[in-house]
């Protein structure tokens, strides 16, 4: 070789070699040794193994490492500040037990506290007690929140507690596999895109989840149960929520709150004060969700149309809809939803009934504005009140028509029970 090809060869492989990262090493921090300390230590791409003890810590992460727990540690912050605070991108935390973080709502402290900036952290297996914030996300994208569980403040009011998880002006997260409760909101999510959260349990909560002014996401085999509400979507559009399950809250199960463009299917809405709060909803698919034994199925008011509501079964609800509007609103003018409390006939044996099905009458908007008018439900004067509602339509009342109530379920194998391992006792 000729030798200023060899010269050129040997820079090549010296520039190669410099351009590649060292090794990355592990550390082995025993109970009564400084995390700190060891942290500050470690070079970027380490991994810190934390072996079982307590760490009285405000711990501070500025570089990309994996923090390891080896035995499940505690990390407890002193009820003072964030007690894990990263502010670097690719850090790893997992198998740890973080607690004790102050109670500053105007601060915001957390038990682990990712910064604008911390992109693609991972937060995966750990346990999440006795903190303000659980974990709050600020301006991290790609962020990964997976199989951890989460507790807040249980001896204080929910006005006093944070949120289990908070993001904020994210994309890309994938919230998947947790279990929060005895939080404000489990999940709080606000102006954050493109996200993913599947396969959590949120309960004894205010709401379940929480969204704000989010777009793009998909709410996917979640449960929600014994919260004030279960999901509360709000201002959003481009959702997809499908395969869910809210029962036993005390308000609704799901609300859609000034929503557009959305798909909510084959969910389970169950045993709720309301099952479905429609508030301002437009260009919206609701389809193959079961909606049983809620006191009030739908709640439909403030100009939700344009909707449209196919293949949905309404079993015995209370009242199957409530509806505040100004004109009927057709549901079900494709194929049809089923109606428990449908007394219509099906002559033809198509399976369609042969008149439509309406929600509401006159009787029913009454006992709204009037409820001890239900004392009289069965009396000869108020069935007669009925008859003449539905005899002489001046006298109609705008309601939900389905041209095409179905005579049986959509779905007739499909049976909800509360699932007596997430029922608490």
């Amino acid at each position: 070789m000729k030798p200023h090809l060899a010269a050129l060869a040997l820079l090549a492989l010296a520039a190669s070699l410099l351009s590649q990262p060292a090794s990355a090493a592990t550390v082995r921090v025993q109970a009564g040794q400084d995390l700190q300390a060891a942290v500050q230590a470690a070079a970027p791409g380490d991994t810190v193994e934390v072996e079982r003890g307590l760490y009285r810590v405000n711990l501070h992460i500025d570089k990309a490492l994996t923090l390891r727990g080896v035995g499940r540690p505690t990390l407890s912050g002193g009820q003072v500040g964030d007690t894990i605070r990263v502010t670097a991108p690719d850090v790893v935390l997992e198998g740890l037990i973080v607690r004790d973080s102050g109670t500053s709502l105007k601060d915001q402290n957390a038990g682990i506290y990712i910064y604008p900036g911390a992109h693609r952290a991972v937060v995966r297996n750990n346990d999440l007690t006795y903190n303000l914030f659980g974990l709050w996300i600020e301006k991290a994208n790609d962020v990964r929140v997976e199989h951890n569980t989460i507790t807040g403040l249980r001896d204080v009011g929910s006005s006093q507690r944070g949120n289990g998880v908070q993001l904020y002006n994210t994309t890309g997260a994938r919230i998947e596999g947790n279990h929060i409760s005895f939080v404000r909101d489990a999940l709080y999510v606000d102006v954050s895109h493109h996200a993913i959260f599947r396969g959590n349990k949120l309960h004894h909560s205010r709401y379940g989840t929480h969204y704000m002014n989010s777009y793009y996401n998909l709410w996917e085999d979640n449960d929600t149960y014994l919260n004030r509400g279960g999901l509360a979507l709000m201002e959003v559009r481009d959702q997809v929520v499908r395969n869910n399950r809210a029962w036993g809250n005390s308000d609704h199960g799901i609300m859609l709150r000034t929503l557009q463009d959305s798909i909510i299917e084959n969910n389970v809405v169950a045993d709720n004060a309301r099952g479905f709060f429609i508030y301002d909803v437009e260009y919206a698919t609701l389809r193959g969700n079961l909606i049983l034994r809620n006191t009030v199925g739908v709640h439909l008011s403030a100009g939700s149309t344009r909707n449209k509501v196919e293949g949905n079964d309404f079993i015995g609800n209370r009242e199957q809809v409530r509806y505040v509007g100004s004109r009927d609103e057709r549901w079900g003018a494709d194929s049809g939803n089923y109606w428990s409390n449908y007394l219509g006939w099906d002559r033809d044996g198509n399976g369609v009934g042969d008149v439509p099905y309406e929600a509401n009458d006159m009787v029913d908007r009454l006992t709204w504005r009037h409820p001890t008018i239900k004392l009289l439900l069965a009396s000869p004067a108020v069935q007669a009140l009925r008859l003449v509602g539905q005899q002489f339509p001046v006298l109609r009342v705008p309601t939900v028509v389905d041209p095409k109530p179905r005579m049986q379920p959509n779905q007739p194998q499909r049976n909800f029970q509360r699932d007596s391992q997430t029922s608490p006792h």
